[in-house]
């Protein structure tokens, strides 16, 4: 009987395990966004090295575009009671308009279509029917405008990994200072470094910056359950290039300048808005787009990310771009060097 040969390294989804001290996952963010670490690693030598986040102005040349993510974190964690007075928790996933929401809900068993929870004296949420995936649709019932009792009484949806309570510094830690448009539950982390006057020094150096939208989910917090990564899920977000957007990127990459995706969910925008030429359309669309090895890049050149979790889609897309070796090399190397990860924790630049 002829043995078949082992799947490559980076085709299962345990290959992307690692240890991680609990003590490195970030909690908080740091009294300045620029003073995190920044990982350099670069392609086509292997090399690792280490700096400081706003040194990556030396990097970035000046016909080069950055590529932002403009989403806006939805204060979206409802805390309230059920009619016994009993606790209960919304999580805001995603507007389907006249003041519906899919959400998830807490307790799951407890909310079901036709119960309501109180969040505040003006505000309250019916459950009004469960979906295929156990999530709920709920209308939101307030004597103010929405948003305008959302922002007041909803919290920010820390990720599970932060083990604590929302702080009032969170509400502006958690988001870029980019950002513009209300829609996310999570934030493009990776953004979260860029301070204003690093964004007018790149510009001040030529560099260009066009802003993209996609509104993250809950879904990219979801690990990779099957060993098989093909099998897996891909959850659906929403993104926008604006023809503003479309038009900068082109521009620069017509003249040899670089794209500079900032975050996961900036190349998973313009993987999935690129022409079979390279240029980028503008438009908007759902995209369930997985990059993972192997996965030929048309629309992006150089990345900024964060350190992902263990078995996420993430850590794949990053493996996709650097190659498998070298990212879990630098993983290794993040581990034994103590840098913080996840969502407040230091970055990575892939060159």
């Amino acid at each position: 009987m002829m043995r078949s040969d082992p799947p490559p390294l980076g085709s299962r989804t345990s290959d992307y395990d690692f240890e991680l001290p609990a003590d490195r996952i970030a909690q908080r963010p740091l009294d300045r966004r620029d003073a995190s670490r920044l990982m350099v690693v670069d392609r086509a030598t292997g090399d690792i090295r280490h700096g400081t986040f706003r040194d990556i102005a030396e990097l970035i040349a000046p016909r080069d575009v950055l590529v932002v993510n403009r989403t806006r974190v939805l204060r979206a964690r409802l805390l309230g009671t059920r009619d016994s007075g009993a606790p209960a928790e919304i999580l805001l996933l995603k507007s389907l308009g006249d003041a519906r929401y899919e959400a998830m809900v807490s307790p799951g068993g407890k909310l079901k279509p036709g119960r309501r929870v109180r969040i505040a004296p003006d505000l309250s949420v019916e459950i009004l029917s469960v979906t295929d995936r156990r999530t709920r649709i709920v209308r939101l019932e307030s004597t103010l405008p929405l948003d305008e009792a959302i922002e007041r009484h909803g919290h920010i949806p820390l990720p599970p990994y932060i083990e604590r309570a929302d702080a009032p510094e969170d509400a502006e830690r958690y988001q870029t200072v980019f950002a513009q448009e209300s829609g996310s539950v999570a934030a493009p982390t990776a953004g979260l470094h860029f301070t204003d006057d690093l964004l007018a020094a790149l510009a001040a150096r030529g560099v260009a910056r066009a802003e993209v939208l996609l509104h993250v989910g809950a879904g990219t917090f979801k690990p990779v359950e099957v060993e098989d990564p093909a099998q897996h899920v891909m959850h659906e977000e929403w993104y926008s290039v604006s023809a503003d957007a479309a038009r900068t990127i082109n521009d620069r990459r017509a003249v040899g300048g670089r794209v500079w995706a900032v975050g996961t969910t900036s190349v998973r925008t313009l993987e999935s808005a690129v022409n079979d030429d390279g240029t980028i359309r503008h438009g908007e669309a759902d995209t369930r787009i997985f990059i993972r090895p192997p996965y030929t890049f048309r629309a992006v050149d150089r990345i900024v990310t964060n350190f992902h979790l263990p078995r996420s889609t993430l850590i794949m897309l990053v493996a996709a771009f650097a190659g498998y070796e070298l990212t879990m090399r630098a993983y290794r190397t993040a581990v034994e060097s103590g840098y913080r990860f996840y969502s407040y924790g230091d970055a990575m630049a892939v060159l």
